[in-house]
């Protein structure tokens, strides 16, 4: 793509930030633009766009990757796995090390570990397998009979500011929980170290995927002789990885915040902002062999191992990235809690709404799991 393109596409998108914005909040025919809920779902819609806009075309052009026909051949092994073969029971995790971090007020531990997904042989040939140094930030007290949160953060995060969104510090001291935030690979604090993920190359998310699924379950193992109950959770990106897990392993509650229906359909769906020079990787993420291979990451056709009654959904009803469809979905699949923020994808980090039902299941969850 030629500097000339690239810029006018970013400078075109941008301009119509505001303009997609007040698009999507109308089409809903109830959004009211005098009232002050009405700007502030306005106000929430544009933080999508932007993050869309942001996350999309400020990174370089996306190239194709890979073939069809390569896909295809991953694709036939990884469905003669199927799910359980696919998702082999980690290793024990030893940690390398213990660090003392400190984010604002509040304090916590960054640990590192290795770990080796031990990825189907069709994944390991392209490159993908092997040991990678991982990462978990925790949140805990001296009290080892707590209840632990884990809480798998979404795309561009990973960060220690992930504390703030989680809200580690209230959770420990309102509800009493220990709070684990893996660091997913490429993501955060792991940014700059092998692997990438995600990208534009299908069996890499997939690859990417599968090896997260591993050291949260880990992670679930090493804390569970550690907690009176064990709540893994999920954002967006994060979303299918606390589904996967909580099939997996047994857990005590699972919630799922603005899930996503998987990672390449997601990505397709929004490349094309850069026009009709990305058409084949659009084509490529979206074809029949790339699905058969995402089939076995694919939560919304998985039973949590939590009751129903301690499963949580929360969907944002003027969602720009997700949209509603995936919790729709998912609710249908799972039953359990639909709750619905009636801002947007970003937004629901901030809502008062969303913080309350969270709390509230949590709380729950807790009380039920000891009884």
């Amino acid at each position: 793509m030629r500097t000339a393109e690239r810029a006018y596409r970013i400078g075109r998108d941008f301009a119509g930030v505001v303009p997609r914005a007040h698009a999507a909040v109308g089409e809903s025919g109830d959004w009211n633009a005098l009232s002050l809920t009405g700007a502030r779902q306005l106000g929430e819609v544009v933080l999508d766009e932007l993050a869309l806009t942001g996350m999309t075309l400020t990174a370089p052009p996306p190239k194709l990757e890979r073939t069809v026909q390569s896909c295809a051949r991953v694709a036939d092994e990884l469905a003669a796995l199927g799910t359980a073969g696919v998702h082999v029971a980690p290793e024990p995790l030893r940690p390398s090390a213990i660090r003392q971090r400190r984010f604002g007020r509040t304090r916590y531990e960054q640990l590192t570990y290795e770990h080796d997904p031990h990825l189907p042989e069709a994944l390991a040939s392209e490159g993908f397998g092997g040991p990678a140094t991982a990462v978990v930030h925790l949140c805990r007290s001296d009290d080892d009979t707590r209840p632990w949160l884990v809480w798998v953060h979404g795309a561009g995060q990973g960060l220690p500011i992930d504390l703030v969104f989680s809200r580690a510090r209230r959770l420990q001291e309102k509800l009493g929980y220990n709070i684990a935030l893996p660091v997913q690979p490429g993501c955060g604090v792991r940014r700059d170290r092998w692997p990438t993920y995600p990208n534009m190359d299908p069996l890499n998310n997939v690859a990417g995927m599968i090896r997260v699924v591993s050291e949260v379950r880990a992670v679930l193992r090493w804390l569970r002789p550690q907690g009176s109950a064990l709540v893994v959770s999920g954002v967006s990106m994060g979303s299918p990885v606390a589904g996967l897990v909580a099939h997996l392993e047994p857990v005590d509650a699972v919630a799922v915040y603005t899930p996503i229906f998987g990672l390449n359909a997601m990505i397709a769906a929004h490349l094309g902002r850069w026009g009709p020079s990305v058409r084949d990787t659009v084509e490529l993420l979206c074809s029949e062999p790339v699905g058969r291979a995402m089939a076995v990451v694919d939560y919304q056709a998985l039973e949590p191992s939590a009751p129903p009654a301690r499963r949580l959904i929360v969907g944002a009803w003027h969602d720009q990235m997700a949209r509603r469809e995936p919790a729709e979905r998912l609710h249908e699949r799972w039953g359990g809690e639909l709750y619905w923020h009636r801002g947007s994808h970003v937004g629901h980090l901030f809502a008062g709404g969303v913080q309350h039902a969270s709390e509230r299941f949590l709380a729950e969850a807790t009380r039920k799991a000891q009884t």
